[in-house]
């Protein structure tokens, strides 16, 4: 595996996720990081596009997940999020990390957060 990466940080979307009727309802903010690996070498070498990900794809993938589904938890949407990211682009594997800042736990928070990580199974 190598240690090259693409990161996408606080990828923010509005989503009706939860497991109370309110969240699904009235929906929030979710924020997305991404962590892709991948040998970034013949990208940098010959400075071409077409020998990296394209970063707008990848989060119009998060935005469609998030934005034209609805979960109750965090850790599917997680889930679904890298096994559609492992599907379509070309990367050795891949850590997503999902937070609900206003996460209705009935206290003080920053935010809840679930963080997946995988390889892709043909590597």
């Amino acid at each position: 595996m190598t240690s090259d990466c693409v990161r996408l940080r606080n990828l923010a979307f509005y989503g009706y996720h939860g497991p109370f009727g309110a969240e699904k309802e009235l929906g929030q903010r979710l924020e997305v990081d991404l962590e892709l690996r991948m040998n970034l070498e013949k990208a940098a070498r010959s400075d071409e596009p077409e020998f990296s990900t394209n970063y707008a794809e990848v989060y119009a993938l998060v935005r469609e997940v998030i934005e034209e589904n609805n979960f109750c938890l965090l850790e599917s949407i997680a889930q679904t999020i890298i096994n559609r990211i492992l599907d379509h682009f070309d990367v050795e594997g891949a850590r997503v990390l999902v937070r609900k800042p206003l996460a209705p736990i009935g206290g003080l928070l920053d935010s809840v957060e679930v963080e997946i990580y995988r390889e892709h199974p043909r590597r």
